[in-house]
């Protein structure tokens, strides 16, 4: 058992490292595995199908992992989860605080939350899954961290450049790691800031107790518990125990109890070891034991508060359901094959990888452009990004499905939305100038906007030609490359909008 506690830091930190490398390769165009640690994470993968009503087969995969738990308890919390392997490196609470721990019902919060995401999940609403870990964690990194460190090497070799004899490490370091490992442009995220204030909120807690996350809120940790409890492989007391407390002190999930002769809950044990090597008289083992059905501790969910939750999610879920009625139904634009909202919201589980793929980074995180029940879901922007026309990658990566992975050919012709000129804007419409930057930018092949020229009087009393431009709807994908590129400072002239009747644009 010792020598398999020193293995895992080093499971950890690899498994950690293909996360991160998977992150990385993703956004350079190497996307067959993009979504690995997704596939294997049956929270997801249960409410996507039961939100969707439909089974998505990659999450096959996450079988495995309720197959692992019913063998060896929470192995994924302690051995797999990269959240929990950074919250592992994170510092915790100081030695003075260290006998404060919250109130053992604390940890019925995740529990709670789970039924809650299940309820909903029922009524077809996936709002809270962005509280599911690898969401959580891939989120942060691909739409908070990474762009900052990329804007942090960005501003370091500017400022390294500026030195004489260091210039040409820094232009071979740019050359070696520039377009393959770092983009050449990295996308805005106005949402940034948001999020990355709930993961540093997940870490600073962790500075209250070691692993608060996994011990109080996490509803993978919740589902997996549930299932641990029938685990074959457990913590085992020997009768050589001293009732020396070290055991209890090294655990990181403060799940050993002095008072039940140090016994530890299976649905709480992470089987991380750590019990093992603090143990003078190797009392502790794991291993299976034909031992009486797990009893209950205090901080079990009772009848009550599974019912609590199952009501706080019908009432919520109705409420959401209730607000596009309250302020006004206005559809944000999505990712390209999307046509049913409803279907959409009901499978996307907030994850961010198909923003991370976006070559323009015009899918964004939705703050408030779909209210409450769309929260993180991607949007298309396309004053920030354009849909490019030979990319069809966010339908390629998406785990869950709630995006079609279209074929080239298939996206191509994808409606997302439709551009309409605004003629108190347009350049050749108010100022009587020639431009002509949409008709130019327009990638379909029979161009979907086509300038005119016409005759007409200008302000100063002169006659003067003009070309000004049109839409033809018809031939409209509402790609936005002509209102990223429109040369107006702000709002475009050019813009698309989701529409099912065209008359309410032309």
């Amino acid at each position: 058992m010792r020598g398999l506690r020193r293995i895992r830091p080093w499971v950890q930190g690899g498994l950690l490292i293909l996360f991160l490398a998977l992150l990385v390769a993703s956004g350079m165009g190497h996307r067959s595995g993009a979504g690995l640690f997704f596939w294997f994470d049956p929270l997801v993968g249960l409410v996507n199908s039961i939100a969707g009503r439909t089974f998505h087969t990659t999450w096959l995969w996450a079988i495995f992992t309720l197959f692992l738990t019913l063998l060896l308890g929470r192995v994924w919390c302690g051995w797999i989860c990269p959240l929990g392997s950074v919250l592992d490196a994170m510092p915790g609470p100081a030695e003075r605080k260290a006998s404060r721990d919250p109130s053992p019902r604390l940890r019925r919060l995740k529990y709670l939350i789970l039924f809650f995401i299940l309820s909903a999940a029922i009524l077809g609403n996936l709002t809270l899954i962005f509280l599911d870990p690898i969401t959580l964690l891939y989120r942060t990194i691909t739409l908070a961290l990474w762009p900052a460190v990329v804007w942090g090497i960005n501003g370091l070799e500017a400022i390294l450049y500026k030195i004489p004899f260091l210039q040409g490490i820094i232009s071979s370091f740019d050359g070696l790691v520039r377009g393959r490992i770092i983009p050449s442009e990295m996308p805005i995220y106005p949402g940034a800031v948001l999020i990355a204030v709930v993961f540093a909120v997940v870490l600073a807690l962790n500075r209250v107790r070691k692993r608060f996350w996994c011990r109080y809120l996490c509803p993978l940790g919740a589902l997996l518990g549930l299932i641990s409890r029938w685990a074959w492989i457990r913590r085992i007391v020997g009768e050589d125990c001293k009732a020396c407390h070290l055991c209890a002190r090294s655990c990181p999930m403060g799940t050993i109890d002095p008072d039940r002769g140090h016994q530890s809950d299976s649905a709480e044990c992470i089987v991380c070891l750590d019990c093992i090597p603090p143990c003078p008289t190797a009392a502790q083992t794991f291993g299976h034991a034909k031992a009486k059905p797990r009893s209950r501790w205090e901080y079990d969910p009772k009848r009550r508060h599974v019912l609590g939750s199952i009501g706080l999610a019908v009432a919520g879920t109705g409420v959401l359901s209730l607000e596009p009625v309250v302020r006004g139904r206005s559809l944000p634009l999505r990712p390209p094959g999307v046509n049913d909202q409803e279907e959409f919201l009901s499978k996307c589980i907030r994850c961010g990888l198909c923003m991370r793929v976006c070559p323009t980074g015009a899918l964004q995180p939705s703050i408030g452009e779909s209210g409450w029940v769309g929260f993180w879901t991607p949007v298309f922007v396309p004053r920030l990004g354009y849909c490019d026309y030979s990319c069809n990658a966010c339908g390629q990566v998406c785990p869950a499905g709630a995006i079609p992975a279209l074929n080239l050919e298939e996206k191509r012709k994808a409606v997302i939305g439709y551009a309409y000129i605004d003629r108190s804007r347009c350049i050749p419409w108010v100022s009587f100038r020639n431009c002509i930057v949409c008709e130019e930018m327009c990638p379909v092949p029979d161009k979907a906007i086509q300038t005119e020229e016409v005759e007409v009087w200008a302000p100063d009393g002169q006659k003067v030609k003009v070309r000004r431009p049109h839409v033809i709807p018809e031939r409209c994908i509402g790609c936005g490359t002509c209102e990223y590129h429109c040369p107006l400072s702000g709002e475009a002239a050019i813009r698309v909008k989701p529409a099912t009747d065209l008359s309410t644009f032309f």
